[in-house]
């Protein structure tokens, strides 16, 4: 049986949070965004293609919102 670290736990909590809504992603915090990128980019899905084109799309939009909130307003109006 394998054992699930922290660091993945806190993952999956992160990543359910921003799957249940659109409106939960955009109420994350600078932290919590920030953490949930770094916990992002070390999961590694290069065995499958799917999840980790998924994976790029999620950072995109990670650092879509992280520029939205150190820039104080939305990029798109």
């Amino acid at each position: 049986m394998t054992q699930i670290s922290n660091e993945d736990r806190e993952r999956v909590k992160l990543l359910r949070l921003v799957s249940d809504s659109k409106n939960e992603f955009k109420k994350l915090s600078l932290e919590q965004l920030k953490r949930l990128e770094e916990l992002v980019k070390k999961k590694d899905y290069s065995h499958d293609k799917k999840a980790h084109k998924s994976k790029m799309k999620l950072l995109g939009k990670i650092n879509v919102r992280i520029y939205e909130i150190t820039e104080g307003r939305s990029i798109w109006g």
